[in-house]
């Protein structure tokens, strides 16, 4: 098996969804987290991620189901590599009211949701009846929610010590995103919070689940995403958010997203991948 991945983004105006169709026998993903859901179906081979501290496998029919905000990687579980097919759907998509969602398992195995996964999947990467693919899509998620999820009726209140945890690290994120391409220096950021800089560095990871300076180049790639969707050309996203050049922002680009800028940027700014 050789790498290939193509990458899908549906928008017909009402929701908008990405999609990774992908055969990886090398390819590794680094630590990262999405700010939507990943639901994805193994087709081929045997997957292996690391997930809320744990090693986890996926084999051929496995679904699975990584929240929000949850760090992750992903890479063969052996040589012979692994295919799956991946949603990207954001919240408003998988909720159908208000409440959350919970995951408590990373993979599950059923098959009657992963056919309607999969099929979904294959409908809307063909493009050709985005009313009959939209409604696969509404039937798979419901699926995977009714099946597997559990709701969450409130969110229980935070320790003063907590609050005040959260609100440092807010603004050590704004501070951060202020100008992605000139980050300020470890110390800078230490001393903005009135924390060590030691302190400053186990807060933030406890909170996010990465060190700043790696969280600051996950957000490089995903503000890259934003600005190659809108057409932008990868040697121009990469000096608009801070890459030292192209071929910087293709190798953090492809360690994250599984493909490079410019198949990226092709896929979205297809008219065939996007419903009219």
């Amino acid at each position: 098996m050789t790498d290939s991945a193509r990458w899908t983004r549906v928008d017909d105006g009402r929701f908008q969804v990405d999609l990774l169709t992908a055969d990886y026998q090398r390819h590794a993903f680094t630590r990262h987290s999405h700010s939507t859901f990943a639901i994805g179906v193994v087709v081929c081979g045997v997957e292996q991620f690391h997930y809320r501290g744990a090693l986890h496998r996926a084999g051929v029919g496995s679904l699975a189901i990584l929240e929000p905000g949850e760090p992750h990687d992903g890479q063969a579980a052996d040589p012979s590599g692994w295919a799956y097919r991946v949603f990207y759907p954001p919240a408003d998509l998988v909720f159908e009211d208000a409440r959350s969602v919970h995951f408590a398992e990373a993979i599950v195995e059923d098959p009657r949701t992963v056919h309607l996964v999969r099929s979904a999947h294959e409908a809307l990467t063909a493009g050709t009846d985005m009313f009959a693919a939209h409604s696969k899509l509404t039937w798979a998620l419901a699926a995977v929610v009714h099946r597997h999820g559990s709701r969450l009726s409130g969110v229980s209140g935070l320790s003063a010590r907590d609050a005040a945890a959260v609100r440092k690290v807010t603004e050590i994120r704004d501070r951060l995103m202020a100008d992605l391409r000139d980050a300020p220096s470890l110390r800078e950021l230490a001393a903005g919070v009135d924390l060590s800089p030691f302190h400053m560095l186990r807060v933030f990871r406890d909170a996010t689940g990465f060190p700043p300076h790696t969280w600051l180049v996950l957000e490089r790639v995903c503000r890259a995403r934003d600005l190659l969707a809108a057409g932008v050309a990868p040697a121009q996203v990469a000096s608009g958010v801070g890459f030292a050049d192209q071929a910087h922002l293709t190798r953090w680009f492809k360690r994250v997203t599984g493909v490079t800028p410019a198949a990226f940027r092709n896929a979205v700014q297809d008219p065939v991948r996007t419903a009219a």
